[in-house]
């Protein structure tokens, strides 16, 4: 139940440079013609005071003593949200102000966070909200989807704690639970909040969903914790969601490892798009499985729908206008997708076999006849954590290009998916 729960509720980079100005010229003396004796000497011309202007942030340590300047720009290097509406951040000459517009499903207000550069004073005005310091030196991790984040910012290290380490697919993260770094502080409302304050963490990234049940955020708010709203799960796009990684490079001061780090990854994203848009024919295809009597298929509106889409293949649901997952009958599924081209994310079935094992009607499909069942679990962790669910949240366009190689092998000769496989 642990992985269904997170796989539905996510379904989620030194110092101070400073670039010192000349000192402006001191102005030339008053000149007079030869053998005309000056009056008197020209009195000398005071300068003003130039405070250095600073070329990049301040991802380590903070302002020293004595020296913040109000006219000072601390955030030269900032982040230009493109494709996502989830988050935005308004920058200041020594604070960020960023909100989560809608933090969690149903939620009435967005979540409102004041990022102040350590060092220098806090700004008024901003009671209700959550006051922080960046960049901040520790953070807990309360999902498996903000790790490949934390690791492309380079802030990995700063990791000491998680929700739970037992599905975690990040090598270096496995080996810093196995050296006894991290510590677990569980989920939901029953987070261990005692261990929480004794950790004493900067910052806590984590998700609501607006079931009290579920969510850690508010216990651990209520307890003085800095703990914010990470809202990647609730997107619609694959790059939008991607774009999160940008929210979390903001309490890091890091945002231009991020701009760099996501251009990157839109540029390959919508290469791949324009070639499998090139393709002739679109095979049709459906995901998921049968789980307790219900199939829960992507809504058409849905990342998962998307990817399927700029993959050029037909999404059976696509004209369906939800973001989030539509709970049919088997018989509803093989109506539509009986004689489906491809089935793919079949959930956590490793042969076809166990496949038929769980409901021998999955065998009437004809993906399933044609040896067309493909499975998003190519990268499983020791302990059963899926990478799928982890590092794929930053790098949709490897995911596409698993997906433009399945769907138009012709358009992807010799290319090695990275995390799908071929069930059999």
């Amino acid at each position: 139940m642990t992985i269904l729960r997170k796989t539905f509720l996510m379904f989620a980079l030194a110092g101070l440079l400073a670039g010192c100005a000349p000192a402006a010229p001191i102005a030339d003396p008053a000149v007079v013609e030869p053998g005309v004796m000056a009056a008197t000497e020209p009195a000398p011309t005071e300068q003003p005071t130039q405070t250095p202007a600073l070329t990049e942030n301040l991802s380590e340590g903070c302002v020293a003593p004595g020296e913040y300047a109000a006219e000072m720009d601390y955030f030269p290097q900032k982040s230009e949200i493109k494709l996502t509406e989830g988050f935005m951040v308004e920058y200041h000459k020594h604070y960020k102000l960023v909100t989560v517009n809608m933090p969690y499903p149903g939620a009435q207000e967005p979540a409102v966070y004041v990022l102040v550069q350590c060092g220098t004073p806090a700004p008024t005005g901003f009671e209700e909200a959550q006051v922080i310091e960046v960049p901040v030196e520790s953070v807990v991790s309360m999902s498996t989807s903000y790790l490949p984040s934390l690791e492309a910012l380079g802030v990995l290290d700063r990791l000491v704690g998680l929700d739970d380490a037992t599905y975690v697919s990040n090598p270096t993260v496995q080996q810093m639970t196995a050296d006894g770094k991290l510590v677990n502080l569980g989920y939901g409302s029953g987070v261990n909040v005692e261990a929480a304050l004794a950790l004493a963490p900067d910052l806590i990234l984590t998700y609501g969903s607006g079931s009290p049940d579920y969510d850690a955020h508010p216990v651990l708010v209520e307890a003085g914790l800095k703990s914010v709203l990470n809202a990647e799960w609730l997107e619609t796009s694959p790059l939008g969601r991607a774009e999160w990684m940008k929210f979390i490079a903001l309490f890091f001061n890091r945002e231009a490892v991020a701009e760099e780090v996501f251009n990157k990854t839109a540029e390959a994203y919508n290469e791949l798009a324009a070639l499998a848009g090139q393709a002739e024919d679109k095979p049709s295809v459906f995901t998921a499985s049968d789980y307790q009597g219900t199939w829960y298929v992507p809504g058409g509106n849905s990342f998962a729908a998307a990817l399927l889409r700029d993959a050029g293949a037909e999404y059976l649901w696509a004209n369906d206008e939800s973001a989030g997952s539509l709970p049919l009958a088997f018989e509803s599924v093989y109506e539509t997708a009986g004689e489906a081209d491809f089935w793919v994310n079949i959930g956590y079935f490793f042969s076809l076999e166990e496949l038929l094992a769980a409901d021998e009607r999955y065998a009437e499909f004809a993906a399933f006849q044609n040896g067309a069942v493909w499975n998003n679990d190519a990268r499983m962790g020791p302990t059963g954590g899926n990478d799928y669910y982890e590092s794929a949240v930053i790098h949709p366009d490897v995911v596409l290009a698993d997906l433009v190689s399945i769907f138009h092998p012709e358009l992807m000769a010799g290319y090695e998916r990275v995390y799908y496989r071929q069930v059999k």
